[in-house]
């Protein structure tokens, strides 16, 4: 979008403040508001900490990573992508564009949103383009009592639909507003726990909408007297919240889908493409994990029987796969990696499954057989790689596998690596509720 463009937008809009927004290895938004007036000047650089990419999601400074003691608790400037300037719907003339750190005039190459852009571009090298969405469920609860909008487990009950028929018009109407094309909402297996699906977009405009969908989510709950949560497994003992990325690959344009072949000699009419690029993101499963399901607390869904992975297989419409495939024809077949935890940044998600797929077509991995039936039966049993259900197991996995270490880049590691062992030592010295302070309100 042209900066013009944009100006004239504010002007008819009669916008008052920009929000400056990014989000922080967490995927939690940050900003700062700025007087419109100030646009033009802002939009080409403003100064917020590096800091905020060493940080837990409480705020707290981690020690040891690239952006503290290395720049000096340093100001970057932060450059501002025209084409993500949005009209924020539900708070009067306000408007939000999202930005990405630059330090002494370079990139920041550890910053979530420019590792994805990169993984694109590499994607887009090899003549594919990606269609994606990710699928995020949440819980709400009161905000001030905790208890859930309903307390009861109701999977898609109509009546639940509608326990806060307000709550919900005002969630699907606004996030359309803001540019989020909402497919569906229903109430999910959890007490008070929702899942609303939208339709995919091509390239990081996918990411910059789920970013924008969890805020957006956060915010509108906040202002109606309820917390949304992302936090994967906020209660112990029912569901957790899955970030199901689900994607399919395009030619460069965007006009014919790649994935599906039907002169291909085989049942499923999967492409040589698509047989490469799930080959690989089952291959580089176990690094991937980490950076679809990235918290202590995001881990614990990888178990057993409770529709959550705990092997890298894929399977045709199989829930308890790794990938489920859906075959439809040529602009319906897409790969659905089951293996993104609710509190993912989708920045990180994204450009790890590209990641893995690019390696698996570059390599030309053979595809393993497809699992026909429970995969959790055959965890034990089968060939395929186990997921890491733990932090520790999961950056081992990661700085083991140099595909994705290497794609990643040494500030990424160090500084992704330094947050992940202070939350371990933050959840082993919690006495109580350790994982609900750090994670609860803020993812």
């Amino acid at each position: 979008m042209a900066l013009e463009k944009i100006i004239t937008q504010i002007e008819e809009n009669n916008i008052e403040f920009v929000r400056f927004e990014f989000g922080d290895m967490y995927g939690i938004a940050r900003s700062k508001l700025v007087p419109s007036r100030h646009f033009r000047e802002k939009v080409n650089g403003i100064n917020m900490p590096l800091l905020h990419l060493a940080m837990d999601p409480q705020g707290n400074l981690v020690k040891g990573t690239p952006f503290e003691d290395d720049t000096g608790y340093a100001d970057g400037i932060w450059m501002s992508d025209l084409n993500t300037f949005r009209v924020i719907p539900w708070s009067p003339n306000t408007a939000e564009i999202l930005v990405e750190p630059t330090f002494k005039g370079n990139p920041v190459s550890a910053f979530p949103r420019y590792i994805a852009r990169k993984q694109l571009e590499k994607l887009q090298e090899l003549g594919i383009s990606l269609l994606s969405a990710h699928e995020h469920e949440f819980y709400v609860v009161h905000r001030d009592t905790k208890k859930p909008l309903y307390d009861d487990i109701s999977l898609r009950s109509t009546l639940r639909n509608n326990t806060d028929p307000d709550l919900v018009e005002d969630l699907l109407t606004n996030l359309y507003k803001i540019g989020i094309n909402v497919e569906m909402f229903d109430t999910e297996y959890g007490p008070g726990q929702m899942e609303i699906t939208y339709k995919p977009d091509l390239g990081i405009r996918a990411a910059d909408n789920a970013h924008v969908f969890k805020a957006t989510v956060k915010e509108i709950c906040h202002r109606r007297g309820y917390t949304a949560t992302f936090m994967s497994k906020p209660l112990a003992d029912h569901s957790g919240s899955s970030g199901h990325f689900c994607h399919s690959l395009w030619d460069i344009n965007g006009k014919h889908g790649l994935l599906y072949d039907p002169k291909k000699n085989n049942s499923m009419g999967l492409s040589k493409l698509g047989q490469h690029w799930m080959a690989g993101i089952l291959a580089h499963a176990p690094a991937i994990s980490i950076l679809m399901a990235p918290t202590v607390n995001c881990l614990k869904r990888y178990k057993p029987f409770i529709c959550s992975p705990c092997n890298a297989t894929w399977g045709i419409d199989n829930r308890t796969c790794a990938l489920r495939l859906k075959v439809n024809g040529e602009r319906g077949t897409y790969i659905e990696n089951r293996m993104g935890a609710s509190g993912c940044n989708p920045y990180l998600s994204m450009a790890a499954v590209i990641a893995a797929g690019v390696d698996g077509i570059k390599r030309e991995l053979p595809l393993p057989d497809a699992i026909i039936g429970n995969a959790y039966d055959k965890c034990a049993k089968s060939d395929a790689a186990i997921l890491p259900d733990s932090v520790r197991d999961g950056v081992k996995a990661f700085m083991e596998d140099d595909v994705i270490r290497e794609t990643f880049g040494e500030d990424f590691q160090k500084c992704f690596v330094t947050i992940k062992m202070h939350e371990i030592h933050a959840e082993e010295e919690a006495k109580k509720n350790g994982e609900e302070k750090m994670f609860f309100d803020y993812i």
